[in-house]
Parts: structure tokens; C-alpha cells; sequence
């Protein structure tokens, strides 16, 4: 069954690494079919291989070895959002999308040579205001940002998210669901051997080849990875919390949390269930 949605949803996952974000990303689109996903990654990566002027920008930044700034990642947010309708600048700006191919740029030659005037100018949008759609069908999962309540800020300058959704399982489910992971290097197949374990310990199903773990699944490296993440995210949950949009969940299991979002997003942005009929007889 899938449900219909009655205004815009404006969502943000919020969860340490392992817990299951995109899991439920993917549970919810189903579930809910008039959201989308927009991924910062994705938007980066795309305008990158179209070579708009952002992804010249982009690319430039990232080959010296430079952090993407936020400014930038707003702007592919902001340019996204107004291709599809679901924002609206008030001032007549004007986007580059996607399909928008920089033909007269040419950087100067050495990898250090470049500044500000190399690049095409890009509208700004500190200054600018926007109106946005509350229509259900301009609903979305922000993936990737913000990870900061300073780009949080920064993010409320361009339209409200209207629920934070803060995914919780306890550190050490986590470290054990990654750290009993074995993987079968050539091929890729991942077992576990909590609930997915090989019939051979140690052996890979279809080979019999050895398992491995990898460096990252070790209990040491995760234990350090969750306490940066609850060090460096509390900020932006505090931020969030403030505005009144944040909702906690908490589970051991995909599977326990799924049931819990479904209720809580159904009872904020639901209209009641849509039932697909097949015409088979």
C-alpha cells in the first residue's frame, strides 16, 4: 500500500553511520510516491560530468584538492529545486540547471593558477529571496545536507525544512551489526554472521574462497566514527529542535524503525492511502 500525501514534505534523515538512512530513504518513496530524492552528492557529480559551470567550478576545487564550499553545494540544491518548480525566486533570478554546458571557459595552465575571474560567475543567493511550493507533489529527502547547524542556517535561506527525522540505534548494535560483516572480495557478496552468516565459517558460499573484513569494519575504527558523528552532529539537532521540526526514532532494526516513520510521517503529511488496482483478472 502506498499513501497519498495532503502538502509539501521537506525532509532531512539524520543518523550515524550504519544506522540505516538510506534504508529508509528508499522505504519511504515507496511507501510515499509523490517524494523524491536529492542527493548533494549526485547533483555534484552530475553537474560535474555535464560540465555545467558549476561542475567546472566543482571539478577545479576538487582536483587542487580543495573542500566543495557550502556556497556552492546551496547553489545545486537551489538550482534543482527551481528546474522542478518547487522554488521560485522573487527577483527574476536565473538558475543554472543541470543541462546548462559551459563551451567558453579555459583555465589557465598549472594547477594553482586559477582565480575567481577564471571562472563563469554564478548568481548569488545570500542576498535573494525565494517563494516555494507546498504542493504534495514537491516533496523531497535531502540527502547529504546539511551536516551542520551553520548550514542549516544557511539552507533556511533558500525554504524551511519542515521535519528532521533523527534515526537512533544504540552504538553498540551498530558496531556489532558492522563488525560481524565478512565480505568475498572478488565478488563483492557480503555476509554477516549475526543473520546473514555463510554456510561455511569463514568461506564464501559459491567459491569456498576465503572471507574478509575490511580495515574499516574494525570495532575500533566505528567506536571512533560514532563519537565524532554524536560530538558533531548535536548542534544541528539542537538547531532543529529549536525550529520545533525534529522527531526522534529509535529501534534496533531497519525493520522495527520503518513502521514507526510511516506513522509519524502519515499523521503529519498524509491524505490517506492510495490503492493501485492491477487489471489482471
Amino acid at each position: 500500500m502506498v499513501q497519498q500525501l495532503r502538502r509539501a514534505a521537506r525532509v532531512i534523515l539524520v543518523g550515524a553511520p550504519g544506522v540505516g538512512k538510506g534504508t529508509q530513504t528508499e522505504r519511504m518513496l515507496q511507501r510515499f510516491p509523490q517524494l523524491s530524492s536529492i542527493s548533494s552528492g549526485d547533483l555534484l557529480r552530475e553537474n560535474v560530468r555535464q560540465k555545467t559551470p558549476l561542475g567546472i567550478q566543482a571539478e577545479h576545487l576538487m582536483s587542487t584538492g580543495a573542500l566543495v564550499p557550502d556556497s556552492m553545494i546551496l547553489r545545486l540544491i537551489r538550482n534543482a529545486l527551481t528546474t522542478r518548480g518547487w522554488l521560485m525566486p522573487k527577483e527574476g533570478l536565473q538558475p543554472f540547471t543541470v543541462n546548462s554546458v559551459a563551451t567558453d571557459f579555459t583555465p589557465n595552465s598549472g594547477s594553482n593558477s586559477q582565480t575567481d575571474s577564471d571562472f563563469i560567475t554564478v548568481p548569488s543567493i545570500e542576498d535573494a529571496e525565494y517563494d516555494y511550493s507546498e504542493d504534495a507533489g514537491a516533496s523531497f529527502i535531502l540527502d547529504g545536507f546539511p551536516r551542520t547547524a551553520g548550514q542549516a542556517n544557511q539552507l533556511a535561506g533558500l525554504l524551511p525544512m519542515n521535519m528532521v527525522i533523527h534515526i537512533h540505534t544504540p552504538a553498540s548494535i551498530i558496531i556489532d551489526r558492522i563488525c560481524n560483516r565478512w565480505i568475498h572480495a572478488p565478488s563483492g557478496r557480503v555476509y554477516n554472521t549475526t543473520f546473514n552468516a555463510p554456510r561455511v565459517d569463514g568461506k564464501d558460499d559459491i567459491t569456498g574462497e576465503p572471507l574478509m573484513q575490511r580495515d574499516d569494519d574494525k570495532p575500533e575504527v566505528w567506536e571512533k566514527r560514532l563519537k565524532s558523528f554524536e560530538d558533531n552532529s548535536l548542534p544541528l539537532l539542537e538547531h532543529y529542535d529549536r525550529k520545533g521540526v525534529l522527531w526522534k526514532v529509535e529501534g534496533q532494526s531497519s525493520d522495527e524503525i520503518t513502521p514507526k516513520i510511516y506513522e509519524e510521517f502519515g499523521k503529519r503529511f498524509g491524505a490517506g492511502p492510495l490503492y493501485r488496482f492491477s487489471n489482471a483478472v
